[in-house]
């Protein structure tokens, strides 16, 4: 899967930001309001993005991962 560098590297960050809102959602901090609460239009847009992210990683991750070629993962 060469020439997907920069896509895996800007799902993968977008990945990391879903996880830690995530995270800091469970701790009680709702990170959305800072950015005109759940249903603003950015929010919209950076939810639409992570999730895309997760499918992109999701379907792509098997070709690129060294971990999994070497011991067989996700097949």
């Amino acid at each position: 899967m060469k020439g997907h560098g920069g896509l895996h590297n800007v799902a993968w960050i977008l990945l990391l930001i879903g996880g830690i809102n995530w995270l800091l959602y469970a701790l009680g901090w709702d990170i959305a309001m800072w950015f005109g609460g759940s249903a603003g239009g950015l929010m919209t847009i950076i939810y639409w993005l992570v999730g895309l992210s997760a499918l992109y990683e999701l379907f792509t991750h098997k070709g690129r991962c060294k971990d999994c070629e070497k011991t067989g993962a996700m097949t």
